[in-house]
């Protein structure tokens, strides 16, 4: 049972008036927001961010070669630091700072920005204010990683270029107070670079070789460089596959889409089209845990008492919606 189901936007069960209506919320789409008539400005390419990412790669290629020669410890260490940076990203930079869709405790909170850093895809008040702009200004210049632009775009090619104007002007505007006025988000920015120094690269490296004897090379390429490039493509999937290939049963007005396979690599990201049609919803999901690691987490840190305040949109407003606005496609408990 989670704490506030919404009935319609900015509405308790009960009729009372949330504290934030969609109206109000920075990750509800602009409908006001125009274009800028004329030519688009010049793409400007970041050569070093193109060598950071190829070298990156790279590595992640030769870990994979690695994989057969590791310790089976190491094997289950990998397993465990991609799904605690992953949910560095998901339950932590998502879920919770840019949509706000459910409260964490302070222990909780530390927690998800250590393993935001273990994840290193820019510390949690640059994710959520960028995050908060793709689903202001979805599929127009002002989205950082603009779908309409292409897979490659929008996968990976999004920062291997500078930001379109509109990008850096709308992010400007956003309303980031309750990112300001966290501690853990702004102690997090401040030592960020130390912060993925520590656990993006050298605790998954030093782990494997203190407590069971694995080479400081394997721990580098394989839970150190492999795990960290995974997670990032498995992230980006979210900004390109996920917005080009699945159904939408919820909304065809909108690109994103329900796709298994981001749901699966992205532990529960892959409900797209539920989640761009209903942000504020803390699972992300119609239904729920169904394939969904990511509610399973907030769902077992509310029973131990470290979260609280889930948002979740009832069953008749999905039904409504998705009857009004949907593909007609099945929505099934599969993904």
């Amino acid at each position: 049972m989670t704490d506030t189901e919404i009935e319609g936007p900015g509405r308790h069960r009960n009729g009372d008036v949330l504290a934030e209506s969609a109206t109000k919320r920075d990750d509800v789409f602009d409908e006001t927001y125009k274009e800028k008539e004329g030519p688009k400005p010049s793409m400007i390419i970041v050569w070093r961010n193109i060598i950071l990412m190829t070298l990156l790669h790279i590595g992640a290629v030769y870990g994979i070669t690695l994989v057969p020669s590791a310790h089976v410890l190491t094997w289950a260490w990998f397993v465990f630091c991609f799904l605690t940076s992953a949910l560095g990203v998901t339950a932590g930079a998502h879920r919770l700072w840019s949509h706000r869709s459910y409260k964490a405790s302070l222990p909780l909170r530390i927690f998800l920005a250590t393993a935001n850093s273990m994840a290193f895809q820019n510390d949690i008040f640059e994710w959520a204010r960028d995050h908060r702009v793709h689903h202001k200004f979805s599929e127009t210049d002002a989205d950082p990683h603009n779908a309409v632009r292409g897979f490659f775009f929008a996968h990976i090619g999004w920062l291997l270029v500078r930001k379109h104007p509109d990008v850096i002007e709308k992010g400007k505007k956003l309303e980031l107070s309750d990112l300001k006025a966290d501690k853990v988000v702004m102690f997090q920015r401040k030592y960020y670079k130390m912060s993925v120094v520590l656990m993006c690269f050298s605790i998954p490296m030093f782990v494997p070789w203190c407590l069971w004897g694995e080479s400081l090379w394997l721990g580098y390429f394989v839970p150190g460089l492999l795990r960290y490039t995974l997670v990032l493509n498995a992230t980006w999937l979210v900004n390109s596959a996920a917005h080009m290939w699945g159904n939408r049963p919820y909304d065809t007005n909108i690109n994103p889409r329900e796709n298994k396979f981001v749901t699966l690599s992205a532990i529960g990201e892959g409900f797209h089209n539920y989640h761009h049609t209903f942000p504020y919803d803390y699972a992300s999901s119609e239904f729920g845990c169904k394939l969904n690691l990511t509610t399973c987490f907030i769902d077992f840190m509310c029973f131990l008492g470290l979260a609280k305040d889930r948002k979740r949109v009832s069953p008749e407003i999905v039904l409504a919606r998705a009857q009004r606005t949907g593909d007609g496609s099945t929505r099934n408990r599969s993904g």
